[in-house]
């Protein structure tokens, strides 16, 4: 599972002009006549992500098909959701950087960051009404609240170190694969009514979403602030518990349990701390654990579009799962 692959520009190729048509749909759908507003959204656009998620609607809905106008909108709606749940993400978490940029809530404090993302929030449903599809409104007010309650759960969980594997995975189903899964699906549910096609890429994007979260939460332990832009050993500061450290505790001996206990307890935790902490998880064999349930889920979500002749779509969608995987940010 582990073998180079394309970036996501050379990945998007195949549909460089569907994307420039999601674009005109996102900027038009933020659109405001309130100066401060446009001048945050224009923040938020010039320094977007890989829009995975819009990626993922598209080629959806080229594997299944032709795209609608629909197609678009649902894309730009995924997106914008994203943006607005990370807005708030980083008030709740008070982060000071996003993609290796300033946040909002950096620039212009929790009041206009709270503000842009409940105005994002507002534009998401509009733009949801203009689908006219009570299909795609049913998906994505259910994904809307699954995200919320993910986030949620994540709190309560970490609050009282109750987590346990069917806990965290819980977790993470609501939190981001929910959205990731329905990023695919509306590219299905726009393009064709074929409950099989809806199916497979809801199957494909859950499994996705699911290898995507454990990605990300390797990073914190792995990874490098220059390349992921978020600082080293975040969550574990924040007492956020992920799949490395829950399955380590199953592993650790009373000693090695009672040692990690007091480093998480630590409020402020210094750099030797974090690489203690990963020194135990390592040696518990968290990361590889980490790593296989990847690749089990990478796997899960190759096998979604097994059905699917063989395409430029199905051959991006397939080298998005090996991107995930791959993946240094």
């Amino acid at each position: 599972m582990r073998e180079t692959v394309a970036n996501i520009k050379e990945i998007s190729r195949p549909i460089l002009e569907d994307l420039e048509i999601f674009r005109r749909e996102l900027e038009e759908a933020i659109r405001s006549e309130i100066r401060l507003i446009n001048i945050v959204g224009r923040y938020v656009l010039k320094r977007r992500g890989k829009h995975f998620r819009p990626i993922l609607t598209i080629l959806a809905s080229r594997i299944c098909g032709q795209p609608t106008v629909n197609s678009y909108r649902a894309a730009a709606l995924i997106e914008i959701l994203h943006v607005a749940s990370l807005i708030h993400d980083d008030v709740v978490d008070d982060a000071n950087k996003r993609r290796g940029f300033p946040s909002i809530n950096k620039i212009w404090k929790n009041r206009i960051s709270i503000l842009m993302g409940d105005y994002l929030f507002s534009r998401a449903l509009i733009n949801m009404i203009g689908i006219k599809d009570f299909a795609v409104l049913d998906i994505i007010s259910h994904t809307a609240e699954e995200m919320a309650a993910g986030e949620m759960l994540q709190i309560e969980k970490s609050a009282t170190r109750s987590f346990d594997e069917t806990s965290y995975f819980d977790m993470i189903s609501r939190k981001t694969a929910s959205l990731i899964a329905t990023s695919c699906e509306l590219g299905a549910l726009t393009t064709t009514k074929k409950d099989s096609d809806r199916q497979a890429m809801k199957t494909y994007g859950t499994n996705l979403g699911l290898a995507f979260q454990i990605k990300d939460d390797l990073f914190d332990f792995l990874g490098q602030e220059e390349q992921t832009g978020k600082e080293k050993g975040a969550d574990i500061k924040r007492n956020l518990v992920t799949l490395p450290l829950i399955h380590s505790f199953a592993n650790f001996s009373r000693v090695e349990q009672k040692k990690m206990k007091r480093l998480l307890r630590q409020k402020r935790k210094s750099v030797d701390d974090l690489n203690n902490i990963n020194e135990l998880i390592r040696n518990a064999g968290g990361f590889e654990y980490a790593y296989r349930c990847i690749d089990e889920y990478s796997g899960q979500a190759l096998s979604a579009l097994d059905d699917y002749p063989d395409s430029h779509y199905k051959q991006a969608l397939s080298d998005l799962v090996i991107y995930n995987s791959t993946r240094s940010r």
